[in-house]
Parts: C-alpha cells; structure tokens; sequence
C-alpha cells in the first residue's frame, strides 16, 4: 500500500512541478527542418509578437522601370504567453529586446512558407547579446504562428516610389539556448 501511495505522490508531485515551469514544452515536429533549431539547444523563452512592419515602394533592385514593396523593419511588443509585454522587437537591424536591458541581433538562417497572406516562418542565429539578462547565452530565434505581416496589395509604381505603407502582424517568437 505504501509503494502505490509513494508512486502516486511522485506522479503528482511530478504533474505539479510541470505545470508550475515558466517554459512550457514546445514541438517543432510541425515545422518544416529548414526553420527547425539544432540539436543541442533547448527553449529559453517563448513569446508573442504583435505590431507593425514597414514597406517601402522602391525601383526593383538591378531591374529598371519595375518597382516592388521592399521590407523596411518591423516594431512589435513582445509579450509573455499570459499577455505580460516583455520586451520589444524592432530594426534595422532586427533586434530583440528584453525589459531587463539584454539585446541581442541576428542573422537570418531560413525562412520557409506560413500560408497565404503571413510572413514567411523564420529561423535566425543569434549574435551575442548586449547586455545581462534574458537574453543572455540564446543561440537561435525562431519566427512560427505568423498571421498577416506580408507586402501591401496596393499598387507599387512610379507615381508612389518612396511611399511607406505599415501592415499589421503577430508571431510567436521562440528563443532558444545552448542544453
């Protein structure tokens, strides 16, 4: 009877202290493998995203008389998974921010698509942070969950070169460390 009442008190006791972490688990198994992190690493953080990213209407790059909406950066609150802003996400360069005064930049390693009419999901490896704090020791970023964000449907021309237009977004951001 002791045995059972000691295997119960430490599948609870084992229930409990799960659900009390602050990082709750988290799958890539739906992900495409070119925006997954590498083994090795675990999840640090994880974060919503929600804010705005600029597009600017430009001459296409080494195309004369052809224009397109360029990505100019993004500027979102970053926020805890109970709703609490954390931090902030902004650029160029992109550049995550926490509320403790860690930072830290990035450079893109994969994108891979999120479905019509979102942002693209994206993995980013880490530069080292600035600053002490949660971001601290994170070696990669990934960009999942997208909603919105992609380039406006107005037209892009001649007559509006220059014209910045700002498009509504959210993303979970998931960082990740060194296990």
């Amino acid at each position: 009877m002791q045995t059972t009442f000691s295997a119960v008190a430490l599948a609870s006791a084992a229930v409990l202290l799960s659900a009390c972490s602050t990082t709750p688990m988290y799958s890539q198994d739906a992900l495409p493998p070119t925006v997954q992190v590498p083994a090795g690493n675990s999840v640090a953080l994880q974060t919503v995203g929600a804010g705005d990213i600029t597009y600017e209407c430009r001459v296409k790059k080494d195309v004369a008389g052809q224009f397109e909406w360029v990505f100019v950066g993004p500027d979102a609150v970053l926020s805890d998974r109970s709703g609490k802003a954390i931090g902030k996400y902004f650029g160029p360069p992109a550049t995550w921010a926490s509320n403790d005064g860690s930072k830290i930049t990035a450079t893109q390693v994969a994108v891979a698509p999120a479905g019509a009419g979102n942002i693209p999901f994206q993995l980013v490896k880490a530069n080292p942070a600035m600053g002490s704090g949660a971001m601290t020791g994170v070696t990669y970023i990934q960009r999942v969950a997208t909603k919105g964000g992609v380039a406006p449907a107005t037209a892009c021309g001649a007559g509006n070169v220059g014209t910045k237009e700002i498009v509504k977004y959210q993303a979970d951001y998931i960082f990740w460390k060194a296990a």
